[in-house]
């Protein structure tokens, strides 16, 4: 401990020393520590930001993909009702005609094999008693079954209501416990209820583990203006991940689930032995908010065993009743832990600069503070020769303003010591006066000579700002590094319309006037076939204007080696007005086709598109209540059609039936 002190005590040689090191650490400490918590609250607060942003967008990615599921399942069942099969063998196969029957279930078997979405689905016909003519199931593994033609199905609400309105019916679903048992899906329905921290203490519907939850699409069959049956097709979730784990895969979201009331009938969440958590119910905090209330609940909530940050909205069903709730959500523990990490680093990034600080302090205050101990010491040989000790000599300083003063001190005293010997020598006292005065004259020079290279040390002495200039640097890029973090988030909303009186032809020619001038239609031929007396519309101009300009630009970038695109507009025979973009280019296989609408899918090279553009005329389209198709055939070009309607409705519409699109389109909407 005395090795050290004494080490200590020479490292440090001077009171002025030791403040100098230890202020230049304790400014460093106060500078740092500050940034550092400004720091570390920055970025706490932009990546909770950019969590809550990356939970929005992915559930409006969640929600557009149950959306487009649903819309495909009343799609097909409006295709059935609308089949010249059905509606001719409907009679004949009500009386039991084996061969209408199977004219049906062929019909039923090309519709369900058409479709590209994986999951089970069961679609059948009932007459107007709810008794079931035919019916198929398509399993998980795409097999396919028939169901046992005569059975009742009048029980499931569904039938019941589009019988009694005439309208197409898309929604989510209870479906009972009964319906299941005749659809051959009662098993994979059935649910055991496990015990679940911060659960309510009862389930939110008697029905849960029994019955089943699922989209549901239900069209009426109708002859002369008649309702006459009423096709009815659902997807079951219990037990059935294709749609959660779809939402996961295709949008890159952590965790996607779907609840029958409190329970979790399909989830992709995991329990702590790796099983996937179907059986559980949610936390208690949320089944108030969202089964009870109908809100939405934003914000962190106990998962299974864990904490997430979460968004939860209701599952309502055609009666407006909450059934159930889709969720997304990410596991708070990465988070935190990221967080963690941030604040570890930062602190060790802080606490080694402050150690660089007191090490770098030490050789830079023994520098500065050295001239004091040099003056010092010339002092203490000042105080000698004060007393009469004329052999006493300042130590040689080496270079600077102190070493200067050094010697001028010395040479003082050198003449100081042949002047004491003249004195010595001489006998008059006029001579010693004469002497005085001379000594006194040589002294005066040497004392304002040390005055004023005092003066010079104290006025030069700028090794505290560059320390500060050192310790600015560091700060200055420290917040450098903070700048580069906040460009790694960051997949969904939605706009509202904006709608006024628009002239579409006119809109058309003036998107078509700033977009030639690209160069991407060089080689493309522009030809429009405009209504004249197309009435003006209810739109937004600028929504509508993205729209056009969209279908143009992918219009042309099919036709690198040039091409004709034709516009047309026109007005249906349903007070509606149809536009279409027409193009000789590569055209679309129909695998595409069927993907052409989800976020995210493009066949462009990379770096050319993110598969954003044709997603977002979609919402566009039916924000405005319109629809959209595309006619495609590989290597000979593509059309895309849509549907707007003349004045925007004050309600939103449950369907919309294309009358003027027919044949091989595909239609979304």
């Amino acid at each position: 401990m005395k090795i050290i002190l004494n080490y200590l005590k020479d490292l440090y040689s001077g009171p002025v020393q030791a403040v100098m090191v230890f202020s230049f650490t304790l400014v460093a400490a106060l500078t740092i520590g500050i940034g550092n918590w400004a720091i570390t609250n920055t970025i706490t607060s932009y990546l909770a930001e950019a969590m809550d942003e990356r939970i929005e967008q992915d559930f409006l990615t969640a929600e557009l993909f149950y959306q487009f599921r649903l819309e495909d399942i009343a799609r097909t069942a409006n295709q059935l009702a609308l089949s010249n099969t059905v509606i001719n063998s409907f009679a004949e196969a009500g009386g039991g005609d084996s061969l209408a029957i199977r004219d049906i279930e062929n019909k039923i078997e090309t519709a369900l094999r058409g479709c590209r979405l994986k999951g089970n689905r069961v679609a059948v016909v009932l007459d107007d008693q709810g008794n079931l003519i035919a019916g198929v199931l398509r399993s998980t593994d795409l097999q396919l079954a028939l169901l046992q033609a005569g059975r009742s199905w009048s029980g499931f609400t569904v039938f019941n209501d589009v019988m009694h309105t005439g309208t197409l019916i898309s929604s989510t679903e209870v479906i009972p416990k009964e319906i299941l048992v005749e659809a051959s899906l009662a098993d994979q329905a059935r649910i055991e209820l496990l015990e679940t921290p911060k659960s309510a203490p009862a389930p939110f519907d008697p029905r849960e583990g029994s019955a089943g939850l699922g989209m549901v699409g239900a069209a009426p069959i109708q002859e002369d203006g008649r309702t006459i049956g009423v096709v009815v097709i659902f997807h079951l979730f219990n037990n059935d991940f294709t749609l959660v784990d779809a939402i996961k895969d295709s949008a890159k979201i952590d965790t996607a689930t779907i609840f029958f009331g409190d329970l979790r009938v399909s989830t992709n969440v995991m329990t702590e032995q790796g099983e996937r958590a179907v059986g559980t119910r949610v936390s208690q905090d949320v089944n108030e908010v969202v089964l009870h209330n109908g809100l939405e609940y934003v914000g962190t909530a106990f998962v299974v065993n864990e904490y997430y940050i979460t968004r939860y909205e209701p599952l309502l069903d055609h009666q407006d009743q909450t059934v159930g709730i889709l969720y997304v959500g990410s596991r708070q523990k990465v988070f935190l832990d990221f967080l963690s990490t941030v604040r570890r680093r930062t602190s060790f990034v802080a606490a080694i600069t402050i150690l660089m600080t007191f090490l770098l302090a030490t050789p830079i205050s023994r520098k500065i503070t050295r001239p004091l101990q040099e003056l010092r010491t010339l002092s203490q040989i000042s105080q000698q020769v004060a007393e009469g000790n004329l052999e006493a000599r300042a130590p040689g300083c080496g270079g600077g303003a102190v070493g200067l003063l050094a010697d001028s001190f010395n040479d003082m005293l050198d003449r100081l010591q042949e002047t004491q010997k003249q004195l010595v020598e001489s006998e008059k006292l006029a001579s010693l006066g004469q002497l005085a005065a001379g000594v006194a004259h040589e002294l005066n020079n040497p004392l304002a000579t040390v005055l004023l290279f005092a003066e010079v040390l104290l006025k030069e002495n700028e090794f505290d700002d560059r320390g500060q200039t050192d310790l600015k640097t560091i700060v200055r890029e420290t917040k450098r590094c903070k700048t580069i973090v906040a460009s790694l988030l960051d997949f969904a909303r939605q706009h509202r319309v904006d709608a006024s009186e628009i002239n579409l032809d006119h809109l058309i020619k003036r998107v078509i006037d700033l977009e030639k001038n690209h160069h991407r239609y060089d080689r493309v031929e522009i030809e429009t076939n405009l209504d004249p007396h197309l009435p003006h519309i209810q739109a937004d101009e600028a929504q509508i204007q993205a729209v056009i300009s969209n279908l143009m630009t992918n219009a042309a970038d099919s036709m690198p080696e040039g091409g004709k695109l034709i516009l047309r507009t026109r007005r249906s025979m349903n007070d509606q007005i149809i536009f279409e973009v027409e193009d000789e280019g590569e055209g679309i296989t129909p695998e595409n086709q069927v993907k052409l609408f989800t976020p995210f899918f493009t066949t462009k090279q990379p770096g050319k598109g993110v598969g954003l553009g044709l997603s977002i005329v979609y919402g566009i389209i039916k924000m405005h209540r319109g629809q959209i198709s595309v006619q495609s055939k590989f290597g000979e070009g593509t059309t895309f059609t849509i549907q707007l309607p003349v004045r925007q409705p004050e309600t939103d519409p449950r369907s919309n039936q294309d009358e003027d699109l027919n044949g091989d389109a595909t239609l979304i909407g």
